[in-house]
């Protein structure tokens, strides 16, 4: 009798990992070991897996093979959450509830696989198991690393002093007077934290839109002699920790900073601490913000045709007229993504309120002193994720109903070499006055970071050269076992390597075969899934990181101070990327091809791996390059994650500005971002750029033409 390949795979998979791995945390034993000393979970998994490998000769097997996995997989479920109910079977030693290990947890995966190629064997998702599988384990993960989590947030806001859900006491939380005060808006008193993370999301929200639509036209729409400048003014905020902004504001605005002394010395401005509160903070995120908006608008501007600008050239309105009626109208889309964007990182923002906040709370901030300042309130803090949440969904909800049943198409079928409308006469002297102290202030900012490292003090303006702060943090010696990494921010530097170096591949695989699944196959809750596999996108890093220390610091998920949860929550933090930028690529390459491929009986995975993939080389490299920034510069989410062991760049940074240390942040922060932008160089170098080709716009005449 033949063997089935597939379900062989999957029952050899888990077994051998149940054979060699231990099966629970916290016990060294072997999964076999257990279920020889009469562990009934782990016997029961062994016995399902082993089974598994039989051929499913008839229809009632396949059926037998979907109910015994699934059955499986519950008994392990309840064993974690009501391990009350399995112990009278027997299927427990005690009532303590089962903490997965890793031979137990690729056995779970096995079983996964199994059940899905069971369902497909049945009909489901058109008899293909490639296709159910890669459903099955990507909606598991999703379910235990981004549902889980955040429905056990809501449980702990729920919850009361006496461990039972209490709504009474729940809307006292919610209704607390720190949280909604007004009392800004009356003079004197502060406002509440929900009332302040809102005021300052609207406010930097609509700064980065007029700023990030302003160096877009100036990059579009003129014959700008810089456009490099615009390039690296895109590139640093995304390489860039989130705090560093924020510390070298203080440098040149702080008490003792290098334009408030200059002002005090030369005109006798007083010092002021302006730059602590709600203006630092708006200055600081606007200024991490602005650049991503101008990408996203720019790209924007790029790809409106200029078919309807030139047609209402042709029926004589003015410059000033197409600008502000067709050209604005037509970004619409583009400018409520932006602000959507901007709100939500102003509200998931952590760094810089942190350095620059002083008494101005905000809800991130709130969240990490409920959770590590000393009266360590779990429920206050997951109180403050769920406003938080509410306020991110919140507004996706509202750009859906703004966008909905509205057409923004200018591309067809139709040849398009048009050229887009030039700017009102006046207009591009007025984008410059906006945008010229603005980027004097970018390069002042930055410029503190280049140099900040090299000198004995910046915030002092001492200006000696030195790399004393260099040898304090990354000094190497040479001992008898060769290089020797003597400085203090080796350990976390190295870790965050690891850590992104390890979560970009997962990120762009899991990502990617979700693209293809989405955008390539038809089955029953495509949508569901699809809402699944973003939700991650629409909660704040904030939520994320206290929603993980709830979810996986008891059993049966107990992964907390290891290296694992550090990568599953860059992962599914960053996994809706990498399935937005697939779904983009996919959108562009013909069905046929695959269509081609499997009348030539290629199976889908066959058909994914050699020809679906290297058409789509951009797109991964690009999730490659998002993600491991992104793990190398995140902080909102893993402040609460990262422990003395496993100890990240940004966390190390964040240590650094709290005990004043400023020039060794300046200096680790200088490192890293070199060191991205090394990677980010690299990755061009090897994958290019791809241009359209489109006419060049002849040099118009300053006179002339409607204005």
């Amino acid at each position: 009798m033949r063997l089935d390949g597939f379900s062989l795979f999957w029952s050899m998979a888990g077994l051998i990992a149940l054979a060699v791995l231990p099966g629970l945390n916290g016990d060294s034993r072997s999964g076999l070991a257990l279920a020889l000393s009469g562990h009934g979970v782990v016997l029961v998994a062994l016995a399902v897996l082993a089974t598994a490998a039989l051929p499913p000769s008839r229809r009632a097997i396949s059926w037998a093979g979907l109910g015994l996995a699934v059955l499986t997989l519950l008994v392990i479920a309840f064993a974690g959450f009501r391990p009350q109910a399995l112990t009278s079977f027997g299927l427990l030693p005690s009532q303590q509830p089962l903490n997965v290990g890793p031979g137990l947890a690729v056995a779970a995966v096995a079983l996964v696989a199994l059940a899905a190629g069971s369902s497909a064997r049945l009909g489901a998702f058109r008899n293909d198991r490639f296709v159910a599988t890669c459903v099955a384990l990507i909606g598991a993960l999703v379910i235990i690393f981004v549902f889980w989590p955040v429905s056990r947030m809501l449980v702990e806001a729920f919850a009361g002093k006496s461990g039972l859900v209490s709504a009474g006491e729940l809307l006292d939380r919610l209704s607390a007077r720190d949280i909604w005060s007004l009392g800004c808006l009356g003079g004197g008193q502060a406002c509440g934290v929900a009332v302040n993370s809102l005021g300052l999301g609207l406010l930097v929200a609509g700064l980065s839109t007029v700023f990030g639509l302003t160096f877009a036209l100036l990059a579009t729409r003129t014959n700008v002699r810089l456009p490099k400048l615009f390039d690296a003014l895109a590139i640093l905020p995304i390489i860039t920790p989130p705090f560093v902004v924020g510390l070298a504001l203080i440098v040149l605005f702080g008490r003792t900073g290098i334009v408030t002394v200059t002002l005090n010395d030369w005109f006798g401005l007083p010092r002021t601490r302006w730059i602590y509160g709600l203006p630092g903070v708006t200055i600081a995120q606007v200024l991490s913000q602005a650049p991503l908006s101008f990408i996203i608008l720019s790209g924007a501007l790029k790809a409106l045709s200029p078919t309807l600008e030139e047609a209402a050239q042709t029926l004589r309105a003015s410059r000033l007229r197409i600008f502000t009626t067709v050209t604005l109208p037509l970004l619409a889309p583009a400018l409520l993504n932006t602000f959507l964007l901007a709100f939500v990182e102003s509200l998931s923002d952590f760094g810089n309120p942190l350095v620059l906040g002083g008494s101005f709370e905000v809800l991130s901030t709130k969240i990490f002193f409920a959770i590590a300042g000393a009266q360590h309130e779990p429920a206050r803090a997951a109180v403050l994720a769920l406003i938080l949440l509410a306020f991110t969904l919140a507004a996706f909800a509202l750009q859906m109903r703004l966008l909905a049943g509205t057409s923004f198409v200018t591309v067809s079928g139709k040849g398009d070499s048009g050229l887009p409308s030039p700017l009102p006469a006046a207009m591009p002297a007025g984008l410059w006055l906006i945008a010229a102290p603005w980027i004097a202030l970018t390069i002042a900012v930055y410029g503190v970071v280049l140099i900040g490292g090299f000198v004995v003090d910046i915030g002092r303006f001492d200006l000696t050269p030195t790399l004393a702060h260099f040898e304090t943090g990354f000094a190497v010696g040479v001992g008898a076992g060769g290089l020797t990494w003597l400085g203090s921010a080796w350990d976390s530097f190295w870790v965050t390597v690891w850590v992104a170096g390890i979560s970009a591949p997962l990120t762009a695989m899991v990502g990617l075969l979700t693209a293809y699944v989405l955008a390539r196959q038809e089955f029953r809750g495509r949508r569901a899934f699809e809402f699944m596999t973003l939700l991650s996108f629409a909660i704040p890093g904030t939520v994320i990181g206290i929603s993980y220390i709830l979810a996986f610091n008891v059993a049966p998920v107990e992964i907390t101070g290891t290296l694992a949860i550090l990568i599953a929550c860059f992962v599914f933090r960053n996994m809706p990327v990498g399935v937005r930028a697939g779904m983009a690529a996919l959108s562009q390459i013909d069905k046929s091809l695959d269509e081609a491929s499997s009348t030539l009986r290629a199976s889908t995975a066959r058909t994914l791996v050699l020809v679906i993939l290297p058409l789509i080389k951009p797109a991964i490299v690009a999730t490659l390059i998002y993600s491991f920034i992104q793990a190398m510069t995140a902080v909102s989410a893993v402040i609460f994650l990262v422990t003395a062991r496993y100890n990240l760049a940004t966390a190390y940074v964040v240590g650094r500005v709290e005990a004043g240390e400023y020039s060794l942040a300046i200096a680790y922060c200088a490192l890293m971002i070199a060191f991205m932008l090394m990677v980010i160089w690299a990755v061009r170098l090897v994958v290019g750029e791809q241009t359209l080709g489109r006419r060049v716009a002849e040099p118009q005449a300053t006179s002339g033409g409607p204005a």
